[in-house]
């Protein structure tokens, strides 16, 4: 008993330190866009003497940021919708069917997972190049659905495999389809795994780097971490209205995991209660 007291409270100073210590440079981010970059090399760990929105001002005079976050947000919510949809389908296939060729075909999606898709980026560029597809969303789109698919199939055909198959077969005595089963049935069983797929899968989209230089040279097709770099000049940057972009960029990732995170960490943890 003496043990659960004292302990108990060590874990919630532990878990205030940790937490603390991970929101600390958030909290920096924030208030650094309310600061001028004079003041941030000046006092760069201090609060706003005074908060000025002159470098969200200044970013949106200096950049089409609202045309990089328009852009973000198509690849974005795009690549995760159609890695939904596939992933989800092949998964239910995978997990639900028995043919001979399942495994192999399991292993094949997840061999997705084990080689670098950047190791092949000439010839992607060449396949990108002939279709067309370069210096359009719809480049990115797809690489982000090829590379998100196979951990989204490990995922949910995990989940799908520990639900029970009874649901399906009285289901299927009311004279529900295949498609309707999945869509009424197990989907909305399966917020948690769907949830983890959403944030991982959106988080990986929004973030990147690579791709977006790679594809992208018109200026109006940039998205976010690509288009910031017109903010660091060669000799200097506007730290304040990098710092207001990081910030305004950073909102919907937050938004996302807010509204997301029980589903996220029911799916992160449902494998091994279950």
């Amino acid at each position: 008993m003496k043990q659960n007291i004292w302990t108990r409270p060590l874990y919630y100073v532990i878990a205030f330190v940790v937490a603390s210590i991970s929101l600390y440079p958030i909290f920096l981010m924030i208030m650094s866009s309310f600061k001028p970059s004079n003041e941030i090399f000046m006092n760069p760990l201090s609060l706003p003497k005074s908060f000025s929105l002159e470098p969200y001002r200044n970013l949106l005079e200096q950049v089409p940021f609202m045309t990089y976050f328009y852009n973000s947000v198509v690849v974005s919510v795009t690549a995760v919708l159609l890695i939904l949809i596939c992933g989800s389908l092949a998964a239910f296939y995978i997990a639900r069917y028995t043919f001979w060729w399942n495994n192999a075909l399991f292993f094949f999606f997840l061999m997705g997972m084990m080689i670098p898709i950047k190791l092949g980026i000439v010839p992607l560029f060449i396949l990108m190049k002939d279709l067309g597809l370069t210096n359009s969303l719809w480049s990115l789109i797809f690489i982000y659905t090829a590379t998100g698919i196979p951990l989204s199939i490990l995922i949910l055909t995990g989940f799908f495999r520990t639900m029970p198959i009874e649901l399906e077969e009285a289901a299927r005595i009311d004279g529900a389809t295949d498609l309707r089963i999945l869509w009424n049935v197990l989907l909305p069983l399966m917020r948690p795994a769907l949830g983890t797929v959403m944030i991982i899968n959106f988080i990986q989209a929004w973030n990147d780097f690579f791709f977006p230089l790679i594809f992208i040279s018109n200026e109006m097709k940039k998205t976010i971490p690509v288009g910031m770099l017109s903010l660091f000049g060669e000799y200097s940057a506007d730290w304040g209205a990098l710092f207001a972009g990081l910030t305004l960029s950073s909102l919907p990732m937050m938004i996302l995991f807010f509204i997301a995170s029980k589903q996220f960490m029911e799916g992160l943890t449902a494998g091994a209660i279950k």
